[in-house]
């Protein structure tokens, strides 16, 4: 039996010390949410006077949390509270940037290009500086194309065709918000769209402020900020729900990346008749009213499968994919609120958790070092033990899961250590009713710990059970506290057995422990002979 609590004691050990030793080694550790480290909070609502479907909050959710996800910020928290979600992104503390993360998971439209435009400077916002248009193809699969550059022209063909880019002729507007009637001026120039009046003294337009997809809008480049003009959306059905899946790829022959994209059934019959519509002319891809590519058709049929391809880098056309996978959400969204949190103040607050734990901790300690004696030294490595193996198991879900550690989730690591104090408590005071009684130490830690163990299994349960109820019935930061909550008393009842009750055991088999005149377990426990028979 000795020999058991020996092998036991030594293994929770080894596990603490060599996973915590390896973690360190790594150079990982936990990842912190929101409060501690800053960023950025956005709470998103339907538009005013959208009607929403039942479930399209929860699915507009999972998109933008896997579109999020997918974009590389680190360990955002998105959350559906009633007719809102909330997005929180950690470390993002550039407003801008991260409006932008959040802005491009609206809705996706494929518009015909009426042409391109001159956009009045400083209504295309953020455009990034030096980057070029990238001459892209539409092709069905199998199709090879061959594409001549040009700066602000893309192209693609058919099976067995060669074409070179044709230049589309810049038109520029007299109004910010509308094309001119037909009747304004004699020239016209005409390219994939109806037929478009160009005055006798063009002027600048304004980018359109709303991307309505049964209007002509003038939208800009999301790289170079230059200016298209697009027709309204044909068939209007036609919207990113249709594609299913896309990746980027690169083929080994030319060197080049490309976009591979799949369709489900309804939108192939759409995406098909857009492209019947649109032969051999230009296409923009619309997510939230800043044009992600323009490509050419060169095939009116896809059959739910096709390929954009070009002068595409290969972040480019990850990005494209990224767009084309995850752009489209089944509700029109707008922020209502934004709030940006310091990583000064997350410092403050973790500081102060900090030393809030630190202090508390050691209060606990003198404490049952005090009342205990030397049991109270069990106390204090077994809440070193427990300490070890939640950093690593707090790293480990870091690392490998979508976990973060927010303040609320400190505070719930910080309330399990009453839990864990608890259970070594019900335990020293059995041991005293059993001394009491007239048994001595060595037989009584075994004895007592069985029938202590059922008082901490049912009070850990009841935690846990509290825990659990928290973590499904609430959203945000009091998840976090349920989650840590729960994860700390469940380790509780694993250090109980293998750590506490093994310790105590061998402390109780020696004399020097337990006879001690002023630190011995006997006097913890207050028994009336300290070296009691065994």
């Amino acid at each position: 039996m000795r020999r058991d609590h020996a092998i036991s004691l030594v293994a929770i050990l080894g596990v603490a010390i060599i996973w915590l030793g390896a973690t360190v080694a790594s150079g990982h550790s936990p990842r912190l949410g929101l409060d501690l480290q800053g960023g950025t909070a956005v709470v998103l609502q339907p538009e005013p006077g959208t009607k929403v479907k039942p479930g399209a909050l929860s699915q507009a959710k999972d998109i933008i949390d896997r579109r999020v996800n997918a974009l590389g910020v680190a360990e955002p928290d998105i959350e559906l509270q009633g007719n809102s979600i909330i997005v929180q992104l950690p470390g993002v503390k550039d407003p801008e940037k991260a409006q932008r993360v959040i802005g491009t998971t609206a809705q996706l439209y494929f518009r015909p290009v009426l042409g391109q435009v001159n956009i009045k400077a400083g209504t295309c916002s953020n455009p990034q500086s030096g980057a070029a248009t990238p001459t892209t193809t539409t092709t069905a699969p199998g199709v090879t194309t061959t594409t001549a550059p040009a700066a602000t022209s893309t192209t693609a063909h058919a099976a067995g065709a060669s074409t070179a880019t044709p230049s589309l002729q810049l038109i520029s507007f007299a109004t910010a918000t509308t094309i001119p009637p037909t009747t304004a001026a004699p020239p016209t120039t005409t390219a994939a769209g109806p037929t478009t009046t160009v005055p006798a003294a063009p002027q600048e337009v304004e980018a359109s402020k709303v991307d309505d997809p049964t209007q002509t809008v003038f939208l800009c480049d999301a790289k170079t900020g230059a200016g298209y003009a697009l027709g309204p959306v044909d068939p209007p059905d036609l919207n990113g729900t249709a594609i299913s899946g896309a990746n980027a790829t690169i083929n080994p022959t030319t060197g080049q990346w490309s976009v591979q994209f799949t369709m489900n059934d309804r939108g192939a019959k759409l995406f098909d008749q857009m492209a019947s519509k649109n032969y051999q002319k230009q296409v923009a891809i619309d997510l939230d009213g800043r044009v992600q590519s323009a490509p050419t058709f060169q095939t009116t049929t896809f059959n739910g499968k096709g390929e954009i391809s070009g002068s595409f880098t290969q972040k480019e056309a990850k990005e494209l994919a990224l767009v084309l996978r995850y752009g489209s959400l089944p509700v029109k969204l707008v922020p209502v609120t934004q709030q940006n949190v310091s990583a000064t103040l997350g410092k403050d607050s973790l500081h102060a958790g900090l030393i809030a734990g630190a202090v508390g901790l050691a209060l606990v300690a003198l404490y049952m070092l005090f009342y205990y004696r030397a049991l109270g030294l069990v106390v204090v490595l077994g809440i070193m033990v427990s300490g070890a193996l939640m950093y690593s198991i707090v790293t480990a879900l870091s690392t490998s899961g979508n976990l973060a550690l927010s303040l609320s989730g400190a505070i719930g690591i910080i309330v399990s250590v009453g839990v864990t104090v608890d259970s070594y408590v019900v335990y020293f005071e059995r041991l005293k009713d059993e001394i009491r009684s007239g048994k001595t130490i060595r037989s009584s830690v075994d004895r007592g710990f069985t029938r202590a163990y059922r008082t901490i299994v049912a009070a850990d349960v009841v935690s846990l059970i509290g825990a659990a109820l928290l973590y499904y019935l609430s959203v945000g930061s009091v998840r976090g506290f349920a989650f840590f909550l729960g994860v700390s008393t469940a380790l509780d009842l694993v250090t109980a057995y293998t750590f506490t009750r093994p310790m105590v055991v061998l402390l109780g088999r020696n004399r020097f422990f337990t006879e001690a005149r002023f630190f011995g377990v006997a006097r913890g426990l207050a028994a009336a002979e300290p070296g009691g028979a065994a």
